[in-house]
């Protein structure tokens, strides 16, 4: 092929082919066809590679424990209750679910709520076995129900003033008796909350940002009232509050046993309680 040097842009006409003779472009097409079979398709640009099915089930493996570690410590924790005090509705050994979001931006706990809450320094009695081996490891993630913890009901928040009892042994939340028959245990005594055998003690207010709780199972719980000094201490170095802050949620469900599996709710008791003590308490 030539170009005329005064036409830069002229390409020649190239001659025409001749004619191919009967049969020979099916022969050429065919064996462009069976060559193109014989070699491997080229790779697409753009086109990703699969991982080994090893390496996608570490990958999964990772986001699995990932996303257990996040539920942990933003929405919904395992424990399981280590003794008799929140009978008869959680007993032993019972497996509950807690959830953390009811808490955030600035919740706090209500009057009437189960909680989980860290000790707060010498509650605990007695040291409880830890998980060891996968138990310790599935712990670590939320996926293994933990110890270390108590869980009591909300009984007194900040400002309330909490006394024991009326005629009919009803503990008073600002004045207000409260009907806690729907969850307290029956052998509890002379009154809802006897303290150092008696049924004539009142507490409060209680400070800004903390709790008073007691357990269910009145007579077998070392709750707030365990906490408190009697009326012939006068220095009490002693507390009976719970600091916001160490209440880790609330507890929504119980999961195990199987046959024991129920929703736990606030049962609505304390509604009819005052925000403020009356007045001169």
């Amino acid at each position: 092929m030539t170009t005329d040097a005064g036409e830069p842009d002229a390409i020649e006409e190239a001659p025409e082919a001749p004619a191919a003779s009967d049969g020979s472009s099916e022969e050429s097409s065919d064996r462009s066809s069976d060559e193109g079979d014989g070699a491997a398709a080229p790779v697409k640009k753009g086109e990703r590679k699969h991982l080994p099915v090893w390496q996608e089930s570490i990958l999964l493996l990772g986001i699995a424990l990932v996303l257990a570690v996040v539920i942990k410590t933003f929405f919904v924790q395992a424990f399981y209750i280590p003794s008799e005090s929140m009978e008869p509705g959680l007993i032993r050994n019972d497996r509950i679910l807690v959830q953390k979001v009811s808490y955030w931006f600035g919740g706090d706990p209500s009057r009437g709520d189960v909680v989980v809450f860290e000790d707060p320094g010498s509650w605990l009695t007695g040291e409880e076995p830890a998980p060891t081996g996968l138990a310790n490891v599935l712990s670590k993630i939320g996926l293994y129900p933990t110890g270390g913890h108590l869980v009591k009901r909300v009984v007194g928040i900040e400002g309330d003033v909490i006394e024991c009892c009326d005629d009919q042994g009803r503990i008073l939340v600002n004045g207000e008796p409260v009907d806690e028959s729907p969850y307290i245990a029956k052998n509890h005594g002379k009154c809802a909350a006897v303290f150092e055998g008696s049924c004539d003690w009142s507490v409060g207010p209680i400070p800004d940002g903390m709790l008073f709780v007691l357990g269910d199972n009145r007579s077998q719980s070392a709750d707030s009232r365990a906490h408190m000094c009697g009326p012939d201490v006068e220095t009490c170095a002693k507390s009976p509050w719970i600091d916001t802050d160490l209440v880790v949620g609330k507890v929504f469900s119980l999961v195990w046993p199987r046959d024991r599996w129920d929703w736990i709710s606030n049962p609505g008791v304390f509604d009819g309680v005052p925000d403020d003590p009356p007045a001169g308490d």
